[in-house]
């Protein structure tokens, strides 16, 4: 990554395009350290998260919920089993080894599985779901971390057409009720441009654009991607998506700069 600049605030959601080796995972996984960066600065809030180590870094991980591509679920273990693991970072190591959580924690899991659509599959095993119900335990176990900020790595790419939008849809209104901030590492420019507001196109590690969606015009994606005929890419404008409420930005929630 080269001169990676930006700035999230309260509520905002980002999308990250660009070619395969753009970088997209790679800066999504340097924002909470699962990828140490070499240089450069990344706040969360009025924290530095580039400073912390050990024990503060581990706090500071809890602020920042992750959705995973490949779901990253504990198979064996049920569907609360695995949303209440989003809570581990809060309950001490024994608790935590023989999964007693607080009876809060638990009411939690089952509002958030009923936000999801699952309550019907609390007690299933997780590889008995299918991938846009394993994609629904992922979102509600990153949120029953009670985060500020969801980092989302290409939450669409094993699923079909209709469920992608169906899981779209779903994080950018829980994004919206709870004033959640989320950067969305994405290759489906269409699904980008119905559901994401912002932006940034990343190619060979640089910033090439940042903007609304609505921008992303055969010039502009050529940039990203290079030569090829795009225009068959862009949003119909018929199409429109309920996204929910609007929470009014007012706090900065993640800074990335100079990577």
């Amino acid at each position: 990554m080269r001169g990676v600049s930006f700035s999230l605030r309260q509520g905002e959601l980002l999308g990250l395009i660009g070619p395969s080796g753009a970088g997209k995972s790679t800066l999504i996984r340097c924002v909470n350290r699962l990828v140490e960066p070499t240089s450069g600065a990344i706040r969360l809030g009025d924290i530095s998260l580039t400073t912390l180590g050990g024990g503060d870094l581990r706090k500071a991980r809890r602020r920042i919920g992750m959705i995973f591509q490949e779901y990253a679920l504990v198979e064996r273990l049920t569907v609360m089993e695995n949303v209440l693991s989003g809570r581990l970072g809060y309950v001490g190591f024994w608790a935590s080894f023989f999964r007693r959580f607080p009876e809060a924690d638990i009411q939690r899991a089952f509002a958030l599985l009923d936000r999801v659509g699952l309550t019907d599959h609390v007690d299933k095993r997780a590889d008995a779901l299918s991938g846009g119900q394993r994609q629904r335990v992922g979102i509600a176990r990153a949120l029953a971390q009670d985060p500020e900020l969801l980092l989302i790595d290409e939450p669409t790419a094993s699923l079909d057409p209709k469920t992608s939008r169906q899981v779209m849809r779903l994080i950018t209104e829980l994004c919206a009720e709870r004033g959640l901030a989320g950067i969305v590492n994405i290759h489906d420019v269409a699904l980008a441009q119905m559901f994401l507001p912002r932006i940034i196109g990343l190619r060979a590690g640089e910033v090439v654009y940042d903007g609304p969606a609505s921008g992303l015009n055969a010039e502009v994606l050529t940039r990203i991607y290079g030569e090829e005929d795009w225009t068959k890419t862009s949003r119909d404008d018929t199409d429109e998506v309920d996204v929910g409420p609007v929470v009014a930005p007012s706090l900065d929630a993640a800074v990335v700069a100079g990577l």
